[in-house]
């Protein structure tokens, strides 16, 4: 299945049935009188998540949506039929934004959400409604409200304990495939990664075992949040997580520019990522001399005051210390 983040969308409420003009006429029955009924009313639109949805895929080939408009009234006081609400499923993590696509309406982060969006309209008075003791005889009626129309944007932000973040080739898919059952592409040139993957990391022994989410977006390159590369559309993936795991490729020769340049990319798209907890490791760390990864870990620690882990995904060296601190930091920030 394809993963698609951000779907525009048209939705319509329902208008409400028009009220009905009739009058009683049955055959010895001396006294009639009015008896036209009501009008339906429209159906609503409503936004609910789905916990069994992860793409906005569904709206990709479909854009315009409308609820059912209420029946007309009927005579012998029948009212009409309500129109048929309809319902939008998003993905757990789904953001309703207007038609600037800037302001956020609704957040949509919890499970089995459901939220009013758009009210159908109310069905119109038949002559029934206007009976009166000086008015015996009425042939006044009101229409039904009217339907409401809105453009909308969806976006999607996956939830996930954790991220992670790097330039390309850092090896982040590979470390996504060493400690999860996910089965991202890995390839050895940039940007094998082109949407963002999902596992679920199970540390501790059985019986005494806690797991998290982690995901995994595309690489950053310098100029991303002015569309370079990928750009940055897919940092809002990780604006959710409580800690972010920072993989620099120890195979590069400035580890420490390497770092800054993501680290910059992250001040420019905002949202409090640079805010965010973060874990550095230093990765491939198989593949250097002793005297390699002390140069490289003294420079790192130089721009970052922090400490720095050794990980090698593919020989799974640093793994479990790595997924053992991840957990600990999301655990002192749930």
């Amino acid at each position: 299945m394809k993963f698609l983040d951000l779907a525009k969308v048209y939705v319509s409420s329902g208008a409400g049935g028009r009220g009905c003009v009739s009058f009683r006429r049955e055959k010895f029955i001396e006294f009639g009188g009015p008896d036209g009924g009501n009008g339906g009313r429209g159906g609503d639109v409503l936004l609910e998540t789905a916990t069994n949805l992860n793409t906005l895929i569904d709206y990709r080939y479909q854009q315009h949506y409308a609820a059912g408009n209420g029946r007309g009234g009927a005579g012998r006081n029948r009212t009409g039929l309500d129109g048929k609400d309809l319902v939008l499923r998003v993905p757990t993590g789904t953001q309703v934004l207007d038609e600037d696509k800037e302001t956020v309406l609704y957040d949509l982060s919890e499970p089995d959400q459901r939220i009013l969006f758009l009210k159908g309209g109310d069905g119109g008075y038949g002559n029934a409604h206007y009976k009166s003791s000086t008015n015996q005889a009425p042939r006044h009626f009101t229409p039904g409200y009217p339907a409401q129309e809105r453009t909308l944007w969806l976006r999607l932000k996956l939830i996930a304990d954790a991220g992670l973040i790097g330039l390309p080739n850092a090896g982040k898919s590979t470390f996504l495939a060493a400690c999860t059952a996910a089965k991202p592409k890995i390839a050895d040139y940039p940007f094998t990664t082109l949407s963002p993957n999902l596992g679920v990391v199970s540390v501790g022994s059985k019986g005494d075992e806690a797991s998290f989410v982690l995901a995994d977006i595309p690489g950053l390159i310098e100029g991303a949040h002015e569309g370079q590369g990928l750009g940055d559309r897919f940092l809002g993936h990780v604006e959710r997580c409580r800690v972010l795991l920072h993989l620099i490729d120890g195979t590069e020769e400035d580890v420490a520019a390497n770092y800054q340049t993501v680290r910059a990319e992250l001040k420019a798209y905002g949202g409090g990522l640079t805010r965010k907890a973060e874990i550095i490791a230093l990765n491939k760390c198989d593949a250097l001399s002793e005297a390699e990864i002390t140069q490289k870990i003294a420079a790192l620690k130089q721009v970052t005051k922090k400490d720095i882990h050794l990980l090698s995904g593919v020989a799974h060296k640093g793994v479990p210390e790595i997924l053992r601190a991840l957990l600990g930091k999301i655990k002192a920030r749930k």
